[in-house]
């Protein structure tokens, strides 16, 4: 074989790949196959998420009379078939002259991810429904996806509330009418789906004993092909598995492409519980890479670890000339949940600029990424990657700061932020 070219494979995965669907299983299958096609044998462990099943949705004012086109919320509770008709009110925020009134009233919230302190306030104050919302107020309606973030485990311990979101420039026309009343119908099946991480292991020839997981998610949202967000990612680790089959790693190296990260960080989370006492003994790092390739963007490492690595990061980068912004922090990928049981993280990551290429929507097309910059992140990662895992002595010490263990808390919601 000569040299790996991952992104030709980048390519096959130019596909829908939500959680728990037919488009997830058929990408884990390619992953296992491509994974065996280069040489190391791989294997899937299963997991189950929530998978709801909107039946009917939809959305009425009155006086004066608006319907606009919407989506159920899945996981938010099945109102009567006739629906919850009550009193229409816009919360703002959480603040106490927005909630200080909605017993039993149907509350329209500006977002499609309701913070969990004023989730909370609802559920406590008696809100009969939410009307969520998604997309901007400048795009027609055909441009933005109708695409809710439905209830996480989170949101659902404090109680259900019946939901459906509508699109931000509707509200915009809505609360311009000033309607009095709301009706609102969501029915759906609750149920459990099937999610899955493909794992391969290549082992170490001289400290097989200690681990190094290299992780990316390589699910999409609905609508979206993710091919930036993250089958990119998911290709990357990709030619690092290829890369080490034809040099052998003196550290056990775990590859793990993650299921369901866009609906929770699951896949991580899933693997993280499975594997937690192998990962407390063993784990040295976790390198995750979520997004490369963008044609227009910058290079970032983001660490939830030492402040030793982050300044390993920049020092090596500066040594050969690699542009990249090394900082720490806890990033909103697969990284948190090893970071969470003490085993240091790093995501590394292309991001678009202002105005560029963009995820979680019907927009994240491989148009805009070029195969030169995600080779020259491939070649960055593999490079101090391989300075880590071929090192005499292991130079990344196991440990998480106090401030990053505070911020994982934040992350996780197990606290709440002043």
């Amino acid at each position: 074989m000569g040299k790996y070219k991952s992104y030709d494979f980048l390519k096959k995965l130019y596909f829908i790949r939500q959680s728990a669907t037919d488009g997830e299983l058929k990408a884990a299958n390619m992953i296992k196959q491509e994974c065996e096609n280069i040489g190391v044998p791989a294997w899937i462990e299963e997991f189950e998420v929530d998978h709801p099943l909107i039946k009917n949705a939809s959305v009425n004012f009155y006086k004066p009379d608006f319907s606009p086109e919407c989506v159920g919320v899945g996981m938010s509770g099945n109102t009567p078939i006739d629906g919850l008709e009550g009193d229409f009110v816009y919360v703002e925020n959480e603040e106490v002259a927005n909630v200080i009134d909605i017993k039993d009233k149907i509350c329209l919230v500006h977002s499609k991810i309701i913070p969990q302190k004023l989730y909370k306030i609802l559920v406590e104050k008696g809100a009969k429904g939410i009307i969520e919302c998604c997309g901007d107020v400048y795009r027609n309606s055909n441009d933005v996806d109708l695409d809710p973030y439905y209830y996480r485990e989170r949101n659902y311990k404090f109680g259900k509330i019946p939901a459906v979101c509508i699109r931000l420039k509707d509200a915009e026309k809505i609360l311009n009418a000033n309607p009095k009343r709301a009706k609102i119908i969501n029915i759906e099946d609750e149920v459990k789906g099937t999610s899955r991480n493909v794992i391969a292991e290549i082992k170490g020839t001289e400290h097989p004993e200690e681990i190094i997981a290299f992780t990316a998610h390589y699910d999409s949202v609905p609508f979206s092909k993710g091919i930036y967000d993250n089958a990119t990612g998911s290709t990357t680790i990709m030619q690092l598995l290829a890369y080490y089959v034809k040099n052998p790693p003196k550290r056990t190296l775990r590859f793990i492409w993650c299921g369901s990260e866009e609906i929770g960080l699951l896949g991580s989370k899933a693997y993280v519980d499975a594997h937690k006492e192998e990962i407390k003994k063993t784990y040295k790092l976790n390198i995750n890479v979520d997004m490369t390739g963008v044609t227009i963007g910058y290079d970032i490492a983001c660490v939830t670890g030492p402040q030793s690595l982050v300044d390993n990061i920049n020092y090596y980068a500066k040594e050969i000339g690699f542009a990249i912004k090394p900082r720490m922090g806890v990033y909103s990928s697969d990284s948190s949940p090893f970071a969470d049981v003490g085993v240091p993280a790093i995501s590394f990551a292309r991001l678009s600029s202002q105005g560029g290429a963009q995820i979680h929507s019907h927009r994240d097309v491989i148009d805009h990424l070029n195969a030169a910059p995600y080779y020259k992140t491939c070649d960055f990662i593999t490079s101090i990657s391989d300075k880590w895992i071929n090192s005499v002595c292991f130079p990344i010490p196991k440990e998480i700061p106090e401030n990053m263990k505070t911020e994982l808390d934040y992350y996780f919601f197990r606290k709440e932020r002043p």
